[in-house]
C-alpha cells in the first residue's frame, strides 16, 4: 500500500523544478532537466509524495551510505525516482527515525559500573555461602 495519495495540486514545470533543484542541491550534483527527468519527477510527484519526503530519503541514503550500508548508486536519479524504491526507503527512514528517537539508553559511567560489579559480587558471596552451608551440612550428615 502506497504512503503517498495522488497529488490533488496539479504538477507542473515550477514543482518539477524545485524538487530538481533540491535533489542538485542535496547531492552536490548538477544535472541538466531534460525531458526524460522531468517525465521521471512527474511520476513521482503526481504520487504525491513532498519535497519534504524527498528530503527525508536522500538524507537517509546519506547516512546510510556514510555506514556503508547502501551503495552510492542508490543516490542515483534514475534509482532514487523508482516509485517502489522511493517509497520503501521513505518508509525505513521514517522507522529508523522513530526507533532513533525512542531508545535512550544511559551513559555507562565508573559509579554505574561499580555499582553493576557490587551487585555480581553480592550475588556471587550468596551463593558461596549457600554451597558453604550445603557441603558442611552433609559433610555432617555422612561424617
Amino acid at each position: 500500500m502506497s504512503t503517498a495519495q495522488p497529488s490533488a495540486v496539479p504538477v507542473n514545470a515550477l514543482a518539477l523544478g524545485h524538487a530538481h533543484q533540491l535533489y542538485c542541491q542535496l547531492t552536490g550534483q548538477s544535472l541538466r532537466l531534460g525531458f526524460d527527468r522531468e517525465r521521471m519527477w512527474y511520476e513521482l510527484l503526481r504520487l504525491g509524495y513532498s519535497l519534504q519526503d524527498l528530503r527525508a530519503v536522500i538524507t537517509h541514503l546519506q547516512r546510510e551510505i556514510r555506514a556503508t550500508r547502501r551503495n552510492v548508486g542508490a543516490l542515483k536519479l534514475s534509482n532514487l525516482l523508482q516509485p517502489d524504491r522511493f517509497e520503501e526507503d521513505l518508509q525505513i527512514s521514517r522507522v529508523r527515525l522513530r526507533v532513533a528517537s525512542s531508545v535512550q539508553s544511559a551513559p555507562v559511567t565508573t559509579a554505574s559500573l561499580a555499582g553493576l560489579f557490587l551487585e555480581m559480587y553480592c550475588r556471587w558471596c550468596r551463593w558461596c555461602r549457600c554451597v558453604g552451608a550445603r557441603s558442611r551440612t552433609s559433610q555432617r550428615d555422612t561424617g
